[in-house]
């Protein structure tokens, strides 16, 4: 049974059009890369020399088990492909020609469909159906759909949809040719424990300036605005040096969303700071919204100079995200306690712990980019906060023990700020 939503000439056209930009090869990998094992994965509709599929066997460690799904008519080519790459690794993945050629009671913990998702809703609806069959208790499925102005299709919405009921992340990359619309979808709860075993996935619609820094996409798109502004300014041909304002705004626009890469302490019992900044304060609370246990709050301070940022302090799975309305006081007064904040709730194999993204006099902004049953390594992003805010980690206070004291100063993902007992 072939999996495609389209005919097989069709299918053809759009191999043609696609093309994967190395960011959306490890955007469609990235489930499967950032698992440490063991692991089940299985790569939909794979060709010789695919990005997806070596790709796919970078990623694969000595307990997992790989199955590809060969396009049509290529199953020889790709089982040759696999056995060239030593028998290291033709012992750990087998290639079919069919997923009816495997056992029914067969599971996946990733599924990976290798080509963009073409065709009606209908059909694709129907190939989601039988995919979903395929998995394990919490196994996610990422597959990219066409974005571009007039070549979005019925599969470009019906993943639009079903990302809002099951999505558990998605990227739009624009830069791709032509823009690609990544989707990762979890039809059930994952157990908390596989956070345990995760990497960060990768997010490719951050800019990478360099091996260690990336601009936020927030920032590009901040200092893409100033420079048409710029430019507009320009052209409108007035004699006047006001141009030059937002062309040198831009720069500095930029660079408050800087995005560095963070070395994630080893340490299993070690909990990181969720965000650059200044602790304000170590205190043990109760919050009525949060439950009836008491939690360990850590606050920490972000001025406007700080990485804006905000990162997973914990490994575990997003179980609920709601905002609280409020006021805009200065983020380092007691009346930013009542702030307009954004909690998200994360289930742990410790515990309860809750990240608050807090806004400020000047912070006015709140991104959070983790849905409801996403899973988070630790360290990982979660989202940011625009121009000066705070952020407050709550733990588990009987599980957990602070590290730091008000006025220490810590790095998002790599500053221990707690440890679980």
């Amino acid at each position: 049974m072939s999996l495609s939503p389209v005919p097989a000439e069709d299918r053809e056209r759009v191999r043609t059009v696609v093309r994967l930009s190395d960011r959306a090869v490890a955007a469609l990998t990235t489930e499967l890369a950032r698992h440490g094992g063991p692991k089940t994965g299985l790569v939909i509709g794979v060709r010789p020399q695919s990005p997806v599929l070596i790709a796919a066997l970078e990623a694969i460690r000595a307990d997992d088990r790989l199955t590809f799904v060969a396009a049509d008519g290529t199953t020889d080519q790709v089982r040759a492909f696999v056995i060239d790459r030593g028998a290291w690794v033709a012992e750990r993945v087998r290639v079919v020609e069919t997923l009816d050629a495997m056992d029914a009671s067969e599971r996946a913990d990733v599924v990976i469909f290798a080509e963009p998702l073409t065709g009606t809703a209908e059909a694709t609806r129907a190939v989601l159906d039988n995919v979903r069959e395929r998995l394990t208790e919490g196994g996610v499925v990422t597959l990219a759909t066409l974005a571009a102005p007039g070549m979005a299709d019925g599969a470009s919405a019906e993943l639009d949809r079903q990302t809002s009921f099951y999505g558990v992340g998605d990227d739009l990359l624009i830069r791709n040719r032509p823009p690609l619309h990544i989707h990762r979808l979890r039809f059930a709860a994952a157990p908390v424990a596989v956070a345990e075993r995760l990497g960060a996935a990768v997010r490719p619609s951050s800019v990478p300036l360099t091996r260690t820094m990336n601009i936020d996409s927030n920032g590009v798109v901040a200092a893409g605005i100033a420079l048409g502004l710029a430019v507009a300014a320009r052209a409108s041909g007035r004699r006047t040096a006001w141009w030059l304002v937002p062309a040198l705004a831009a720069a500095p626009v930029a660079t408050f969303f800087r995005d560095p890469e963070r070395d994630i302490p080893d340490d299993e019992t070690a909990i990181v700071a969720a965000s650059d900044g200044k602790v304000l304060s170590v205190e043990r609370i109760s919050d009525k919204r949060l439950g009836d246990d008491q939690f360990l709050r850590i606050a920490v301070f972000l001025s406007v100079l700080d990485v804006h940022v905000n990162r997973s302090p914990v490994a575990g799975r997003v179980a609920d995200y709601f905002v609280e309305d409020g006021g805009y006081a200065a983020a380092m007064s007691p009346a930013a306690e009542h702030n307009v904040a954004a909690y998200t709730v994360l289930d742990t194999v410790h515990g309860t712990v809750v990240v608050a993204q807090r806004t400020g006099l000047i912070a006015r902004r709140i991104v959070q980019r983790a849905p409801v049953g996403s899973m988070l390594a630790k360290g990982e992003r979660l989202g940011l906060i625009r121009f000066g805010s705070r952020t407050d980690v709550y733990l588990p206070a009987t599980a957990s023990e602070a590290s730091v004291v008000p006025g220490d100063k810590v790095r998002g993902g790599s500053t221990v700020i707690a440890h679980w007992r």
